[in-house]
């Protein structure tokens, strides 16, 4: 199961004021050495997202086989709003999104639920958080009975206790259709006149985080 959220940046600042910089260095390629390790793992991997996972969380559970999200899941990829960029392979996966979402959600670092997650392909299945000890134990029992475990055979074993589940109008996936359609299926440059008329400002708005070039 993954549920993380920004720890790897909370110990590596505390590490900085009282260690030589190579120390934070030497642990970000570990993380980025594990990350690409899972990307190009041969055998089936399922991550049980049931929490909050962005940044580092996202990097060890993305590139799953199968990506199983609850009513708990929220995704994003933050890191632009203290002054960085989506790391842990997010330019591979976010660049793969449908029209130009994944830049958008790196821009803006929106957060996504589980059915947005489902509707985008970063996510493969919805199964309710009180169904999940019952899948692990039935994922267990297909393992041990079987010495190279088949992908169509977990998908029917996970397809047992899926179910579907519907976007919300409100979804931050409507939103960026809309701004996409203001902006001429550009979503890179929305440019829009102040009330003054003095001068352009580019603008992506979402919920709480509001990407702004003057």
């Amino acid at each position: 199961m993954v549920f993380s959220v920004g720890g790897d940046l909370v110990a590596a600042w505390k590490i900085i004021p009282l260690a030589h910089w190579s120390v934070v260095a030497t642990y970000y390629r570990k993380v980025f050495t594990l990350d690409y390790l899972l990307a190009t793992y041969k055998k089936p991997m399922v991550a049980i997202i049931d929490g909050a996972v962005m940044g580092g969380g996202v990097g060890i559970s993305i590139h799953s086989t199968f990506r199983i999200v609850t009513e708990n899941t929220i995704f994003a990829m933050p890191e632009a709003s203290i002054g960085l960029f989506p790391d842990v392979g997010a330019s591979y996966f976010l660049s793969r999104l449908p029209g130009f979402f994944g830049e958008y959600m790196g821009l803006t670092g929106t957060r996504l639920d589980a059915a947005e997650m489902l509707a985008v392909k970063l996510g493969t299945h919805f199964v309710p958080s009180q169904k999940l000890q019952s899948l692990e134990k039935a994922l267990e029992k297909l393992v041990a009975s079987s010495n190279a475990t088949c992908l169509a055979t977990m998908s029917i074993v996970i397809n047992k206790f899926a179910q579907e589940v519907k976007v919300k109008p409100t979804s931050p996936i409507s939103r960026y259709k809309i701004l996409r359609h203001n902006c001429k299926n550009d979503p890179y440059v929305c440019f829009i006149n102040n009330k003054y008329g003095s001068h352009l400002s580019l603008s992506l708005s979402l919920s709480h985080t509001c990407v702004s070039f003057r």
